[in-house]
């Protein structure tokens, strides 16, 4: 299967930025989820404020992804 992407530039601009640049997009969330549950499980903290802190941004990142249809782990 073959799908095309047309964009009307200069209108569509940012579109047509965000079409081209998905994947490093995807891979910057991998990159940042990634680093989150690995601050998260190894506890490269010091303090249980500092765990709890890391668990909440941890937990509203996936939840922000979640919302937005994202499924970083296909």
């Amino acid at each position: 299967m073959k799908a095309k992407l047309t964009f009307n530039l200069p209108d569509d601009q940012h579109e047509w930025d965000n079409a081209v640049n998905a994947n490093a997009m995807y891979l910057a969330l991998w990159d940042l989820s990634q680093e989150l549950r690995s601050m998260w499980k190894y506890q490269q903290y010091k303090t249980e404020e500092e765990y709890a802190i890391v668990e909440t941004i941890r937990d509203k990142f996936h939840e922000i992804l979640n919302q937005h249809n994202i499924n970083l782990n296909q």
